[in-house]
C-alpha cells in the first residue's frame, strides 16, 4: 500500500513540477488572501481518482472538497493537493502534496512530497518515519534529537487566513526571538513539520491549521519521536481547525510554559 500511494504522490507532482500559474490560473476561495489555482484541483482530481482506485473503500478528503467529509469511521484519504499554494503562485518551490491515510480517525500512513527538489517525507504507524533524499535518493529514517527552543529554528505559522489571529501570533514569535533563537515562515505547515521530524528546527506553531494541512505531517512528528497537540495541549482530531504545537519533547514543554506565563493557554483557538 505504501509503496503504490508514494507512486501516485510523485506522479501527482508530475503535473505541477514544471508549471508557471498565470493570472488567468487563479481565483479566490473564502478567507484573506486564500487562493486556489486550477492546478490544486487538477492535483486534488488525479489523486481521488487514483486513490479511490487503489482503496474504494476509502472517503476522500480534500482542501478542495465541495462538500464535509468525516474521517472518523473506517479508511479516509486527507489530501492537501498543493500545500502552499501562495508559494506556488509566486513561482516559490517550497510546496507539497500531503496525503494521509487514516483508520477509524486516526491517521495510519502520511506521505509529504515536495514535487520540485523531489524530496519524500513518509510514515507508517509503529514502523518509523523517513525521508528520501533530493541529492542523491538515500533513504534515511528519521530520528527527532531532543533538543530545546534556544537549539534550534523555530517555524512560525501565521494563519493567514484569520487576521484576527496576528497579533497573538506575532507576540508569540517576539517571545521565541527573546529566548535567542531565530524563526522561518515557509507558508506551508506540512513541510515545516516534516522538516522538524528531521531536526532542521525544534518547534513549529500555528493557531488555526485544517486537518489537510497536518494529517500526513502528524504522524511523521509522532513516529520520529517528537510531540505533537493542539496548543491547549490537546489531542489532535481530524475534524475541525485546531491550532497545532509540534516540537522535541523538551520544546514543547517549554512553549507550553511560555504560553502559561502570557496567559494565552486558556485564550487559543481550540
Amino acid at each position: 500500500m505504501l509503496k503504490a500511494i508514494q507512486q501516485i504522490v510523485i506522479d501527482a507532482g508530475e503535473l505541477i513540477r514544471h508549471v508557471h500559474t498565470t493570472p488567468e490560473d487563479i481565483s479566490s476561495k473564502e478567507g484573506r488572501a486564500n487562493y486556489v489555482t486550477r492546478y490544486d484541483v487538477m492535483v486534488q482530481e488525479y489523486l481521488f481518482s487514483r486513490l479511490s482506485a487503489l482503496l474504494p473503500e476509502a472517503v476522500m478528503i480534500g482542501e478542495e472538497n465541495a462538500t464535509e467529509q468525516n474521517a472518523d469511521h473506517g479508511y479516509a484519504f486527507i489530501i492537501d493537493p498543493i500545500d502552499g499554494t501562495a508559494n506556488f503562485i509566486a513561482g516559490h518551490h517550497l510546496s507539497c502534496i500531503s496525503v494521509a491515510l487514516a483508520l477509524d480517525g486516526k491517521v495510519i500512513l502520511g506521505v509529504v512530497y515536495n514535487p520540485f527538489n523531489q524530496e519524500m517525507f513518509w510514515a507508517e504507524r509503529g514502523k518509523g518515519a523517513w525521508k528520501k533524499s533530493p541529492i542523491n535518493g538515500e533513504i534515511q529514517r528519521l530520528h527527532m534529537i531532543d533538543r530545546p527552543i534556544p537549539e534550534g529554528l523555530v517555524h512560525v505559522g501565521t494563519s493567514p487566513y484569520y487576521p484576527e489571529l496576528t497579533k497573538t501570533t506575532l507576540r508569540l514569535a517576539y517571545k521565541i526571538l527573546e529566548k535567542g533563537t531565530d524563526i522561518r515562515r515557509f507558508g506551508t505547515a506540512a513541510i515545516a513539520l516534516s522538516f522538524l521530524a528531521d531536526c532542521r528546527s525544534v518547534l513549529f506553531f500555528e493557531l488555526r491549521l485544517s486537518p489537510w494541512d497536518y494529517a500526513a505531517a502528524w504522524l511523521i512528528i509522532e513516529e520520529a519521536g517528537g510531540v505533537i497537540t493542539t496548543m491547549n495541549n490537546q489531542p489532535l482530531t481530524l475534524n475541525g481547525k485546531p491550532s497545532v504545537l509540534a516540537g522535541t519533547p523538551s520544546a514543547h514543554k517549554e512553549f507550553l510554559e511560555l504560553l502559561h506565563e502570557m496567559q494565552l493557554d486558556q485564550k487559543l483557538p481550540q
